[in-house]
């Protein structure tokens, strides 16, 4: 990497760096092979959604001991456009963040396949962030269209991960521990890569394998704040409330195991490395950060004003949601930073990037995008005004004229969102 004190440094691909840097430190090859469980007696079944999941199943593959005694098989779930060809598994693509026929169908072929199974059984299963929407198999009485519909008010609500996924749980037939009571009487563990806000088990693909504290009446609460327009169907489940999720007392968790092997702060921290070896001060200000996209971009402005002069990065992830109430394109990170652009007063020496370590912005095709000082006047010579954008939740077409995005295509791994904010 340049070093600023020759003056050779080039922000933009700096950032870009910064951001590969934090990619690579959490990926699967990095973090899975030390936390694989001992091979069983019996059979080993491997299953698995999310976005990583099909990177950590190739490495578990090519780590697993060759002289193992029984077969290795399973199936694992992940996004269109994120497999990875493995010899002992198959690997199914699926809808994302819509559920899709082919996420149902490939979940309950999982809840089959780990069903019937020994004691002498040893089940992983492999989950990422996007096993929510992935790992679908509705509660009796829902059909794919009422979970699509919930997906999509939910999606757009600005509701949090958490929220989100109370409601998700109370209408699956394997979230909330449900897989886990599936795999009984084998031995479970459960290897995760976090991409939620304090790594909760419970919140990590909606939770399959872990005890739920949510109930229905905290579901029905969700549904109520947001006033979502629910079908019959929906309605009905969640007022009858007839089978609630798995608590922690329940029995199917007396042979499972849970490992979180990589995290938001993990990628934050390699970034930090790699800034300060180009004698840049790195500051790591919080990898929790919550809220609206334009609301936390607005106040990374203000205190990146705050700041006083560079060199210097700001270095921050969380999982920051949009209310959708324009016409326009855009995730949570191009959202961000067009917030941040719109409210910086001295942009001249500031450079800023904010991307999905998962290489998917919300729905779109890129990871996010790159701010650089001169952005808002070329988009006014331009006619683009930043603001109306903005409130448009058209993020995706700023930078898109501008030359702003950054697309990665999939990364095979998804922590928590990555910023960084340079200034010099």
């Amino acid at each position: 990497t340049s070093n600023l004190k020759n003056m050779t440094l080039d922000p933009k691909k700096f950032l870009l760096e910064l951001f590969d840097e934090a990619i690579s430190a959490v990926l699967p090859q990095k973090c899975l092979p030390m936390y694989l469980p001992k091979p069983a007696k019996g059979r080993t079944v491997v299953v698995g959604a999310g976005k990583a999941s099909a990177g950590m199943a190739a490495e578990l593959e090519r780590y697993w001991p060759e002289n193992s005694h029984g077969e290795l098989s399973g199936l694992i779930i992940t996004r269109y456009g994120h497999g990875v060809p493995c010899r002992n598994f198959e690997i199914v693509e699926a809808g994302h963040p819509i559920s899709d026929e082919a996420g149902i169908e490939a979940t309950q072929r999982i809840l089959k396949m780990v069903s019937g199974l020994t004691s002498d059984d040893l089940v992983i299963c492999l989950l990422s962030g996007g096993g929510s929407a992935l790992l679908s198999a509705p509660a009796l009485g829902l059909c794919l269209e009422d979970k699509q519909s919930i997906s999509r008010e939910l999606l757009t609500s600005g509701a949090t991960i958490s929220e989100i996924n109370t409601v998700r749980k109370h209408l699956s037939s394997v979230k909330g521990g449900l897989l886990a009571k599936a795999c009984i009487p084998a031995r479970l563990c459960t290897l995760a890569i976090s991409d939620v806000v304090g790594n909760n088990p419970t919140n990590i693909a909606s939770g399959p394998t872990v005890p739920d504290p949510s109930t229905f009446a905290d579901a029905r609460a969700v549904v109520e704040k947001y006033g979502f327009d629910v079908t019959k169907n929906v309605s009905f489940h969640l007022s009858e409330g007839a089978h609630e999720t798995l608590k922690s007392s329940d029995p199917a968790f007396s042979r499972t195991s849970f490992d979180v092997i990589a995290t938001g702060r993990q990628a934050l921290e390699a970034a930090a490395v790699m800034a300060r070896k180009a004698g840049i001060e790195p500051i790591i200000m919080n990898d929790s950060m919550e809220g609206e996209s334009r609301t936390v971009g607005k106040f990374m402005a203000e205190l990146t004003m705050e700041q006083g002069e560079g060199p210097f990065v700001l270095l921050s992830g969380g999982e920051t949601t949009v209310n959708v109430k324009g016409q326009g394109r855009g995730g949570p990170n191009s959202e961000f930073l067009l917030s941040f652009a719109v409210h910086l007063r001295k942009p001249e020496n500031v450079y800023a990037v904010a991307c999905d370590t998962d290489g998917v912005d919300g729905t779109e095709d890129n990871a996010g995008a790159i701010f650089i000082p001169d952005m808002i006047t070329r988009a006014e010579t331009k006619g683009i005004d930043p603001k109306a954008m903005l409130d448009d939740n058209n993020a995706y077409g700023f930078f898109e004229a501008l030359d702003g995005l950054v697309v990665t295509g999939a990364t095979q791994t998804n922590v928590s969102d990555f910023r960084a904010v340079l200034v010099l």
